[in-house]
């Protein structure tokens, strides 16, 4: 009873009210409030829907004497049932007062004005969807589809008052600041609708007279919700401007690609990625790069360079390289403009893909960057935290360099290479001093020594369980954790029989190894080891085992 008082004496006529104002004005100011007052008015007919379903017709006209007026108005009004939410609790409350068997006289007469506004409602929605009450069923006039036609012949309209001669010019559209913010707020209930989709673009795309946002930021938050839930599909052109226009989108929707890239699987990482439109919008704005970047650094840095992070960062690289190397402008930004705080010279090292450098000089590649990299974090004027961080989280986006470094210190004859161990040990704990370093170095000197004796022979399980058993102790007085996995993963896989050690690498390990880190490292595995000079069949079966038998540590 509490409710239906706070229904009958303090709102209802309120909105009453405001349903004869906006069915007696068609005013852009008209429209502007509808839009702007629908999530008030989407609470307020939802009480009502709640109300309704606990009493009969007969006793809704006695308690609501008005209800009918207000109901069918709003049912007519194409910005309040342009809305699936307001559509819905709208269907579900006429549903309510549909008497299956009418007793009187009001009931009978209800019926016949509710099947008019159900058939209107129902042409522009889907039943099953809305879950409407089963006497609809009786109902035996057809819908006719009011709505869709309405909407598309309204966008089709203003799309063309836009644009003007746009499509002779190819210019950007310039329009008063005042007319894009009323249609901006005039789409906010629209904009999951089909229909709707190239009036959002057009708008995006213009360019207002003035030099602040003039796009309502109710607008610019339900495209990008849109965009992210799936509902609405823009050009790359269009989304680009959206992001351009709004920070907060361009945030969202990097997180909410950082999120997929967490929990989705490796073959399905380039699909999300260019569905994303990230990478291809960073490449034409720096500025849009920039932010993107910002953001993963600050993941980096709460996760202290958590590997599935790392992933993620060196997934999103790898497709903005791919497509800035394809990008051949003739004015194309040199790549210094997208890293402004490091090294010239580094960045032109370190962003040449593996698969654009010939095998045979990989090793010396690396040690180019390794030398690099050590001069200017150690012996440089670069000694600072900001100088530190700076080059470790550049060396973070190319981390595919580091699988190779870690296959070259096993696989290769000649003897171990102080520049690769220097490498490795940096990548995964950039903060350690010299001295430390120097420690560091030697004892991983001792495991990779190890690990290259055991790939030239057949190891036994023995075998493999002392060089855990060393790996260990250095894991636990060192902290060389993720370097020494990262060893140990690149041993397995380039082993001659390392699908059978597998199984018995995993039966001797504890919990001093990181089984979450490992499975990372292996999802990684699945990209390098495509590159020319990895392809091998053994080493991809290898790689499935090991996914199989970690995926439920």
């Amino acid at each position: 009873m509490a409710q239906e008082t706070a229904v009958t004496n303090v709102r209802f006529e309120h909105w009453l009210k405001k349903a004869v104002e906006w069915g007696q004005v068609t005013t852009a100011e008209s429209q502007q409030d509808v839009c702007l007052h629908l999530p008030e008015l989407q609470a307020f007919l939802l009480q009502i829907y709640e109300v309704l379903q606990n009493m009969n017709t007969t006793a809704v006209i006695q308690s609501f004497p008005l209800i009918g007026q207000l109901l069918g108005r709003l049912c007519w009004n194409p910005f309040v049932v342009a809305h699936d939410k307001s559509q819905k609790i709208l269907l579900q409350s006429l549903c309510c007062l549909y008497s299956k068997e009418p007793q009187n006289a009001v009931e009978f007469k209800a019926n016949d004005w509710i099947r008019g506004l159900l058939c209107h409602l129902i042409s522009l929605s889907d039943m099953e969807d809305i879950g409407v009450h089963p006497s609809v069923s009786t109902l035996t006039t057809t819908p006719v589809d009011y709505l869709s036609s309405l909407v598309t012949n309204m966008v089709s309209s203003l799309v063309g008052e836009l644009q003007g001669g746009v499509h002779e010019s190819n210019m950007p559209l310039r329009v008063s600041s005042e007319h894009l913010n009323r249609l901006s707020v005039f789409c906010v209930p629209l904009v999951s609708i089909p229909e709707v989709v190239p009036l959002i673009e057009v708008i995006l795309n213009c360019h207002e007279s003035g030099y602040e946002e003039c796009l309502h930021v109710a607008f610019l938050e339900s495209v990008n919700n849109a965009i992210l839930q799936r509902r609405i599909s823009l050009s790359e052109k269009a989304v680009t401007s959206l992001w351009l226009r709004h920070l907060p989108s361009l945030e969202k929707a990097t997180l909410h690609l950082i999120e997929k890239l967490l929990t989705c699987e490796t073959m399905q990482m380039k699909e999300v990625m260019k569905n994303s439109f990230l990478p291809q919008a960073s490449v034409h704005h720096p500025a849009i790069f920039l932010v993107i970047d910002n953001i993963f650094r600050k993941m980096l840095l709460d996760t202290d360079g958590n590997v599935k992070a790392l992933t993620a960062v060196q997934v999103f690289t790898r497709h903005f390289i791919q497509i800035y190397q394809q990008n051949t402008q003739q004015h194309q930004i040199p790549l210094k403009t997208y890293f402004p705080h490091v090294h010239q010279s580094l960045v032109m090292v370190l962003a040449k893909q593996p698969s654009d450098i010939p095998p045979k000089a990989w090793p010396h590649h690396l040690k180019y960057i390794a030398d690099m990299l050590k001069t200017m974090t150690e012996e440089g004027n670069l000694w600072s935290n900001g100088g530190l961080l700076e080059n470790w989280f550049f060396l973070a986006h190319f981390g595919d360099w580091l699988h190779i470094a870690a296959y070259q210190l096993l696989t290769s004859e000649n003897k171990i290479s102080d520049a690769l161990l220097w490498l490795l040990a940096f990548y995964h704990h950039p903060n350690t001093g010299f001295q430390h370093r120097m420690q560091e170095m030697a004892e991983l000197r001792c495991v990779v020594g190890h690990l290259k004796e055991l790939l030239s022979q057949t190891p036994s399980k023995a075998d493999l369980q002392a060089a855990l058993d060393s790996s260990k102790a250095i894991i636990q007085h060192f902290c060389l954790k993720n370097v020494i996995n990262q060893l140990f993963v690149s041993f397995l896989i380039f082993s001659s029989r390392g699908h059978k050690l597998a199984h018995q690498f995993f039966a001797c390990m504890d919990l001093t190894w990181d089984a979450k880190h490992i499975s990372a490292l292996l999802t990684n595995a699945e990209y390098w080891m495509n590159l020319p000079g990895f392809q091998n069949q053994e080493a991809q079966r290898t790689v499935e085992v090991l996914q199989e038998l970690f995926q439920g540590r």
